[in-house]
Parts: structure tokens; C-alpha cells; sequence
């Protein structure tokens, strides 16, 4: 998944990681402050307990307790200063191709849509922390409610961000107008409301898929996408108390296991200011530069290595395609068969530790991270090869004149600048694979490694960049966290239909077993990894899938390796996969034009998820 910012495509926008954030309105100034002491005091208390844990065999017991409450606080902000920067994901493909009149009425609604969620939820979550307060935590002895009071705040912050939004940018009687089919469609919805409870499993496909697409079709971020589909559901459909909704976006948000996505996320930051990325990708040019498709190698491993830093797709894009791209358009290469490696290239390395969608996908089915660690090394092996095998197929006719093996000299200088750098992915997959700690007790240990090398070897960072990086990072955090929330109330709200036992039960009789379940998910993965990006699809169908496939008698790791290849694959396939597009941003290059070059890649990328779903061998073979 990605971290941090790029600005919007025609077709999409998405959370920037460029190399600018967009800045933030002065009313929110004081919010960023608070989240950026907030992120700072998570990694510090997990720094905290893992050297009292491992030096001085004395666990901190509030140390996760603590990190818990300010978590969850960091989140809210977060996403709050991402509705500030619009940095909230969301699919504008059907908005962009709309007049300018019409699509400023779109926009609207879809903005009144936001406030009215909101507005209907912000008192079940002022509910919901009231209820909490007669709840007291074991290890600080504070009441719970202290901590869950962080969704109301963030959420009404929230609202009244959209409402300055409506003030400053929409016409009066495009708020006017938007508002009244808001309440004539719930006014419609309340009168069948008894017809519709009778209509079982169709509610599903009425209320969960439709209304999803709809809002997803008028550019409504996704995470609030979900929300709203599953706020009418529940409204319209059962006799539910919303408050119960609530409970579910606070359990999406809070595992312990979920510390690890800011930090991982702000170590991208670091790894993106400090020129790390940049001396893997020099060291990786000075070995293999020379041979033929040699720049295609490096860009291949280069993203196989940086993601192990980073752990962001977009984060990889932008540090490798600046370095190498200059040099291969020097060869010969074609601008679109660049931007075909390099996306389906960080599609690959989606599965490279510390991967947050792994992380994620830990968290929601009840895998093991370390396996899935381990697993995933493994598997981006199997597609890097399928990838290195096209290029070089590619690279036939490549020109090579003047170009020379670097000196040895020369290759164990830029060794020598690269080796901290190069270490650190090895670390983190290492120490959690090994089970010496968890991803967040590594992710807090990378980022202080990667700050300390990159201040003394790397020409350091500035404090200003520094406080930029913290803010960006609570932005992204909020955004993703958001997403995850609202995925998984609706998750629990497709189980409690039923859904799950007719989907199992539906899927057990297929004919050719457990390989054409795989097939299936594949395609519905792949597609859900166009749509919706991976975290919300993991979210989502993770609690339906997994069951079905463990009756099946498919391994966890297995069948974890084969969706998240499949969601990658689906990220950087065009016309619709948001992947694809945020890499022809980073490269520069039209994506009418990268659109054809791409699907040799892609189809080497089927051939190898085909292979890693029939040979369950790949994905289990270093467990």
C-alpha cells in the first residue's frame, strides 16, 4: 500500500507521496501540531518498552496500553487533516469526463453525502464514548472512554471542514438542491423500510455493492464509500443500534498490530528525504549497469530492495524512477515500457516486508505476520523473475554502445555509501520472520536506525522537513485507518446477513475444488484491486474468504500470498487501477500511451500468480 501524497491524475485522486505535501488550511495548524506529538510519543513509548523488554528484561506493562489511546487519537486527527488536504482516496474516473457545471454539483453532493454521514453518526460515537467511561483499562486504571472519545472528536472536525468546504467553494443552490435529494432519498427509503427488511440477501446487493458503486462513482472517498452504504443498511434494513456501527469502525482501527502502518509509513518519509533509496539504486547500477537490460534489472531490484524500507509502492516509484530513468531513455528504452516495468514492478514488491497490506492482512484474518513475511520474500522472488525474464526478452535489440563495466573501485565505493542502506531491509525482515520482535517493535527500531544513519551519512534532515514528515505521515495514517474502519463495519455487517455461511456453502460444491476457488478469487481480487486499492478489499472479504478456504483445505500463507498478488496485479492494471496511474505521474508519461506497453507485464505477472496458486510449494517452502 502507499504512504504519503502525488498529485491527482485526470482520472484518480489519490494520497500524494510526492515530493510535496499539499499544505494544510491555518485552522488546522494547532491539529497538526497535536498529531505530530502524538506520533512522536507512539514511537517513543514503543522504543521505550522494547529496551526495557530486551536490555533490561522489564516489560513496561501501560506501554501498549498508552500507545493504544494515542493510536487512535493519531488516527482521527489524521484523517481529519486528510479531509483538510483532500488527501482522502477516491475515484474522480467518471467525474472527470462530466461538463464543468454538472461535475460542480457532483462534487457537492458527494460532499453533502460526507456531512451527512457524518452528522448522523457523531451522536452514536459521543453515545458510544459515554458508554466506555464505565470502563476502566487494566494497566493505567483510565477510563476506556478517554480513548474511543477520539473517533466524535475526529469525526466532528470532519464536519466542519465540509461545511467550510461548502461555504467557500459550492454554489448555495448546489448545497440547497443536493440536500433536498438527500432527505427525499431517505424520506423514500424510510417509508419502505418494512418492505425492505423482508427482502433478505437482495439488501446486500441494494444497499452494500450498490450503494458503495454509486458513492464510489460520484468521487465520495472510500472510506466514507463504505460508511454511508453501511449506515443505510443498518438504518433501513434491520432494527440495529448505529451505535453498534461505531464499536465496529473503533475495532477496524485499533489493533495493537496497526501501530506499525504510521511508523512504517513515516520511515518511508525518511527513507524518501534521506537519499537511502537513492544509494541502493546507485550500487544496484554499478553491478549490473553494463549487460544488457541491465537498467531494467536495476529498476526490478532496486523496487524488490527499497520495499523492504519503505514499505510503499508509491514511495518506491518516486525514489527509483528519478535515478534510472534518464539512463535507460538513454539506451533506448521507450517512456511507456518504463512505465510498464516500473508499475508492475512495484506490484511485485508489494509482497516484500514490511508490506503494510500484509501487516493489515495479519491483523483482520489471524495470520502470522512472520510467515507472511517470510512468505512474501518468497513469492516476489517468483514474479521478479517472470518480470526480469520479459525485460530481458525486451531488451534484445537494446544499444549498448559506450557503455562500460564499472571499475571495481568505483563499485566498492558506492558499496560502501549503499551498505547502511541495504542493511536495514535485511533487519526488518529478519527480526520479525525470526520472532525476536513484532513488526511494530521493528518499525519503531528501523525508523530510529534509518533517522540516526540518515543524519550522519546521508546530509541529514532539517527541522522543518522533519515536522513536514510527521504530519504527513498522521495524514496518511488517518486516511488508510479510516478506509479500514469503515471496511470493517461493513465486513461485520455482510456477516451478520448470513452471507458468509450461503457464500461457503455455495463455493464448497464448485466443481474442481479448492484450484477453481483460487481462480475465483483471483478475479474477484484482481478486480477488487482495480476499484478499491488493497487494504479495504483485504478488510472487506478477508473474514468471508479465509473460512471458505481453510474448509477447502488451503493454507493461510498460501492463499494469502495468492489475493494479495491478485489485488496487486488489479492496482497497476488500466483502464481503471490506480496504481498504474500514480506511475505514469511519478514517470511523466501519458497513460494512453504507457496504457498498450503495459500488458506484456501484466500477463508475466498472471503467469506468475498462476504458478504461485497451483504450486502451493512457493509460498510455503522457507516456513
Amino acid at each position: 500500500m502507499s504512504t504519503a501524497a502525488v498529485p491527482a491524475t485526470d482520472e484518480f485522486t489519490v494520497p500524494s507521496e510526492s515530493l510535496e505535501a499539499t499544505p494544510g488550511s491555518a485552522f488546522m495548524r494547532p491539529i497538526e501540531a497535536i498529531a505530530a506529538v502524538l506520533l512522536i510519543a507512539i514511537i517513543g513509548m514503543l522504543l521505550t518498552g522494547v529496551v526495557s523488554r530486551y536490555f533490561f528484561n522489564r516489560p513496561i506493562v501501560w506501554v501498549d496500553e498508552a500507545s493504544s489511546i494515542a493510536f487512535l487519537w493519531l488516527a482521527m486527527l489524521g484523517t481529519a487533516i486528510a479531509a483538510d488536504r483532500s488527501e482522502h482516496l477516491r475515484l474522480t474516473l467518471f467525474l472527470s469526463r462530466m461538463q464543468e457545471r454538472r461535475r460542480e454539483f457532483v462534487e457537492t453532493f458527494g460532499v453533502v453525502l460526507m456531512g451527512t454521514f457524518l452528522i448522523v453518526l457523531l451522536p452514536h460515537a459521543y453515545e458510544y464514548a459515554v458508554g466506555e467511561m464505565d470502563i476502566t483499562s487494566s494497566a493505567l486504571n483510565i477510563p476506556v472512554g478517554y480513548r474511543v472519545s477520539a473517533i466524535a472528536v475526529g469525526m466532528a472536525l470532519m464536519l466542519g471542514l465540509l461545511l467550510v468546504r461548502l461555504f467557500r467553494t459550492s454554489r448555495l443552490v448546489d448545497v440547497l438542491a443536493s440536500a433536498a435529494i438527500v432527505i427525499a432519498i431517505c424520506a423514500v427509503l424510510w417509508f419502505l423500510s418494512p418492505t425492505l427488511k423482508g427482502l433478505g440477501d437482495a439488501n446486500i446487493v441494494i444497499f452494500l455493492v450498490g450503494g458503495a458503486a454509486l458513492c464510489l462513482a460520484l468521487g465520495v472517498p472510500i472510506a466514507f464509500c463504505f460508511g454511508i452504504a453501511t449506515l443505510l443498511f443498518l438504518s433501513f434494513t434491520t432494527s440495529m443500534p448505529l451505535v453498534v456501527m461505531v464499536s465496529r469502525i473503533d475495532e477496524g482501527m485499533s489493533s495493537l498490530i496497526l501501530l506499525s502502518v504510521p511508523v512504517f509509513v513515516l520511515l518511508g518519509c525518511i527513507l524518501d528525504a534521506t537519499g537511502m533509496g537513492k544509494a541502493i539504486v546507485d550500487f544496484l547500477a554499478s553491478l549490473l549497469g553494463h549487460v544488457k537490460a541491465g537498467m531494467s534489472y536495476v529498476l526490478l531490484g532496486s523496487l524488490f530492495l527499497v520495499s523492504g524500507i519503505s514499505g510503499s509502492k508509491v514511495s518506491d516509484m518516486a525514489t527509483v524512477a528519478p535515478a534510472l530513468f534518464p539512463e535507460m531513455k538513454r539506451r533506448g528504452h521507450k517512456p511507456s515500457e518504463m512505465i510498464a516495468l516500473l508499475a508492475t514492478g512495484a506490484a511485485m514488491a508489494d509482497t516484500v516486508p514490511p508490506s503494510i497490506v500484509l501487516i493489515v492482512l495479519g491483523s483482520v484474518a489471524g495470520v502470522s505476520i512472520a510467515a507472511l513475511f517470510t512468505s512474501g520474500f518468497a513469492i516476489a522472488m517468483v514474479l521478479l523473475i517472470a518480470l526480469a525474464i520479459l525485460a530481458r526478452f525486451k531488451a534484445r535489440h537494446e544499444s549498448m554502445d559506450g557503455i562500460k563495466r564499472a571499475s571495481g573501485k568505483t563499485i566498492l565505493k558506492v558499496a560502501l555509501l549503499a551498505a547502511p542502506a541495504l542493511v536495514l531491509p535485511f533487519i526488518i525482515r529478519s527480526a520479525v520472520a525470526s520472532g525476536a520482535a513484532t513488526a511494530t517493535e521493528v518499525s519503531t527500531i528501523a525508523v530510529l536506525y534509518a533517522f540516526v544513519i540518515g543524519m550522519v551519512l546521508y546530509g541529514g534532515i532539517s527541522p522543518r522537513r522533519i515536522y513536514s514528515m510527521l504530519v504527513e505521515t498522521a495524514a496518511m495514517s488517518g486516511a488508510i485507518l479510516l478506509i479500514l474502519g469503515t471496511a470493517a463495519a461493513m465486513a461485520w455487517a455482510l456477516t451478520q446477513t448470513g452471507f458468509a455461511f450461503h457464500l461457503r456453502d455455495a463455493m464448497s460444491n464448485l466443481p474442481g475444488g479448492w484450484f477453481t476457488f483460487m481462480l475465483l478469487s483471483i478475479g474477484l481480487f484482481m478486480l477488487l484491486g482495480c476499484v478499491l486499492e488493497g487494504l479495504p478489499a483485504i478488510v472487506l472479504l478477508a473474514p468471508i474468504m479465509f473460512p471458505i478456504a481453510r474448509a477447502l483445505g488451503i493454507n493461510d500463507i498460501h492463499y494469502s500470498m495468492v489475493i494479495v498478488t491478485a489485488m496487486n496485479i488489479g492496482l497497476m492494471a488500466p483502464p481503471i487501477g490506480v496504481g498504474f496511474y500514480i506511475a505514469c505521474k511519478v514517470g511523466n508519461v501519458s497513460p494512453d500511451e504507457a496504457m498498450v506497453a503495459i500488458w506484456p507485464y501484466i500477463g508475466a505477472l498472471v503467469l506468475g500468480l498462476l504458478a504461485i496458486a497451483a504450486v502451493p510449494w512457493f509460498s510455503l517452502a522457507f516456513l
